[in-house]
């Protein structure tokens, strides 16, 4: 296939890796097969990693730790830049292999390897900004401060909606930090880490280097487990959902490891009646059919002030049916097929609940009679506490309820047990100062006239309660991957203790 050719990875079908012509040849378990969702048509196969495999990728990353640590933070820095350079220039290759595994358009393959080389670039600059802090000792001739020091082996758990993307966000922190990665990606997707890895392979041979950034790919749950009980990576990063996530918490805090928990979302947005409407249709257009559906930040609940609310469906609907449903690597084609059958399967439970609850669908509601996954974005008519609205389904389905006052509206956007992304559309300076406040939006990102969708890598990513409190990407995230040491040197020639404690032999 033309795509994998651009990206030199149609030879290459073994499941771990640790740099350059280092996969690893373990035990033979067999091949995960990759289809793409627009025609179930095989893409190619990938070996699946052994229990073998595993360790010897634990031990490089393990190995190649001890030496990358002492290396200065600006060098580390260095590698991450040509990471970035490097991803430039396989930028349409690698976004068109995201389009095509996975399913989004192409420009949202493409942003996803922009997001990858923003991250870099931010990497980059960070590396020269680890900073520590200076304290003031209570005795004389004392010097207290802190300085932050890598953690080790970090290992990432990634989900298939964004492929590449967030393993980025992981990587490259924890890279110029002093970290080695192991990167377990999506069983769904793993053409698209293959992919990466082979760019990580080019950086790391033309700086003499390996073990740095590590593969091993399994669908194999056990296999997994290693991983996450593994003493010898301090830290898991693990995105996925939240059922998954609270066994993976378990797992690692039982060995009193650390995790960065990036979980469900059920993001909703608010529309009060002095809002901008031809700004809120395009945000929650794109927030709630983009990806269908597929994005952790994806705009799943919708409240609307009563008095706007019949004007704005009837807007809505009239946008739902514009948007163009295909394979994602056409021009023009906003929405592409959901990932799998499952993903199908978990759609038409849903629909089917909607329909026992008696609730009302304005729009679509269907599975596409085609070849592929393919779903109609779906607008219903709900209610707040309705069973469905307070879980996350990942397909494009949006709930839209009317609402009299803002106070009520914040207290049902609240009332869900996710707590990732939201937004709020006003021209009402009380109201978005409210929805910002302490007593609003209980959400770790809260927007005022944006959608829920399309997190700039300069701010910390992630959310709050059954999100998983992680946070990723930019403003201090780097501190995950680093632990804390406070350091105090007495230059003088007498011992005083704190306290003024008195310790006279």
């Amino acid at each position: 296939m033309e795509i994998l050719k651009k990206l030199n990875i149609e030879s290459i079908n073994q499941g771990a890796c640790t740099g350059a012509d280092q996969w690893s040849h373990g035990k033979d378990l067999g091949e995960l097969e990759s289809f793409n969702p627009v025609n179930e048509q095989l893409i190619a196969k990938v070996k699946r990693a052994s229990a073998q495999d595993y360790e010897h990728v634990v031990q490089t990353a393990h190995k190649t730790f001890l030496e990358w640590r002492k290396v200065p933070a600006p060098k580390r820095g260095e590698l991450v830049r040509q990471m970035g350079e490097v991803l430039r220039k396989n930028k349409d290759a690698l976004g068109s292999l995201v389009s095509l595994e996975m399913g989004k358009s192409k420009q949202e393959g493409d942003g996803e390897v922009q997001e990858m080389i923003d991250m870099a670039d931010f990497a980059v600059g960070q590396a020269r900004m680890l900073y520590g802090l200076t304290m003031h000792s209570e005795r004389p001739e004392h010097r207290m401060y802190e300085q932050w020091h890598p953690l080790g082996v970090i290992g990432v758990i990634s989900a298939f909606n964004f492929p590449v993307a967030v393993w980025a966000w992981n990587a490259f922190i924890a890279a110029i930090c002093g970290n080695t990665v192991i990167w377990k990606p999506s069983s769904k997707t793993p053409l698209c880490a293959v992919a990466v890895q082979h760019l990580c392979n080019q950086v790391m041979q033309a700086n003499g280097y390996s073990g740095i950034f590590n593969l091993f790919i399994s669908d194999d749950n056990l296999l997994v487990d290693n991983l996450v009980n593994d003493h010898r990576v301090p830290l898991i990063s693990f995105t996925g959902s939240t059922a998954v996530g609270r066994k993976v918490n378990e797992k690692v805090a039982s060995r009193l490891g650390r995790c960065l928990l990036e979980l469900g979302g059920n993001n909703a947005i608010i529309v009060d009646e002095t809002a901008n409407l031809d700004l809120a249709m395009r945000a929650i257009a794109f927030g709630a059919a983009g990806t269908a559906g597929q994005r952790c930040t994806t705009t799943r609940r919708l409240f609307v002030q009563e008095t706007i609310h019949d004007d704005l469906l009837k807007r809505l609907v009239q946008i739902y049916k514009q948007l163009r449903i295909g394979d994602p690597l056409e021009a023009g084609v906003l929405v592409g097929p959901l990932v799998d059958r499952k993903a199908v399967n978990d759609y038409k439970k849903t629909i089917e609940e909607i329909h026992a609850m008696k609730g009302e669908i304005v729009f679509g509601g269907n599975v596409l009679k085609r070849e592929g996954f393919f779903v109609e974005p779906t607008i219903v008519r709900a209610k707040p506490d309705w069973a469905v609205v307070h879980r996350e389904t990942f397909a494009p389905i949006l709930y839209v309820m009317k609402y009299q006052k803002i106070e009520e509206a914040i207290a049902w956007h609240n009332a869900v047990p996710q707590g990732l992304s939201s937004a709020m559309f006003t021209n009402h300076v009380q109201h978005s100062e409210m929805f910002l406040s302490a007593a609003g939006s209980d959400c770790g990102i809260a927007n005022i006239n944006i959608g829920t969708s399309g997190a700039e890598i300069g701010g910390a990513f992630g959310g709050e309660k059954e999100t998983g409190g992680g946070r990723e990407a930019g403003s201090d995230s780097w501190k995950a991957y680093m632990r804390r040491q406070t350091n105090t040197i007495n230059w003088g020639n007498t011992l005083p203790l704190a306290q003024g404690i008195k310790f006279e032999v």
